[in-house]
């Protein structure tokens, strides 16, 4: 039998085979869909990056405004920040509704710092630099999500001069 395999080794090889192939179709399509190219505008989610144009800009339209949102900085300056992981498309138009530009935006995670928890099938993201403090971010488990951006949003509250209503203080 040197040099055979049985036909019940053949046909787990067989299937073997088969189920990585296809797991690694499946993962080359996936990394497919987010990967950049280079005319695309790559945006790290809760960041921002500048977008030039060659004339002043009348109108925006963003394709997904949960993905990436454009801010007017200046007739021919915008400021486009990612909010949701994806993909989605920003069309200019001038004053006489001509397109101006359109580019595809990909909002990517900034992995360099960033620690993922995870409890079965519940995430938790932590922002270390240096050290590791809690973020949000989309896909984490419901609860943690929520109690950070309440976090946040009390934060933000606090450094605007407002009252945030929680009786707390020194």
């Amino acid at each position: 039998m040197s040099g055979m395999l049985s036909s019940s080794t053949n046909g787990t090889f067989r299937n073997w085979l088969v189920l990585v192939t296809g797991a690694a179709l499946v993962a080359a399509s996936a990394l497919g869909a987010t990967q950049a190219k280079a005319n695309d505008l790559i945006v790290k989610y809760d960041q921002s990056q500048l977008m030039r144009t060659s004339r002043p800009v009348s109108e925006i339209i963003i394709g997904n405004p949960t993905i990436a949102d454009v801010s007017v900085q200046s007739r021919d300056l915008l400021v486009v920040t990612g909010k949701s992981f994806g993909k989605t498309n920003i069309i200019l138009l001038d004053s006489e509704k001509n397109v101006i530009q359109e580019k595809l935006v990909v909002v990517l995670q900034d992995q360099t710092k960033v620690v993922n928890l995870r409890r079965g099938i519940s995430r938790e993201s932590y922002n270390c630099s240096p050290l590791c403090n809690p973020t949000i971010t989309v896909g984490d488990d419901k609860l943690y999500f929520k109690t950070n951006a309440e976090n946040a949003a009390m934060k933000m509250k606090l450094s605007q001069g407002q009252d945030t209503g929680s009786g707390g203080g020194q």
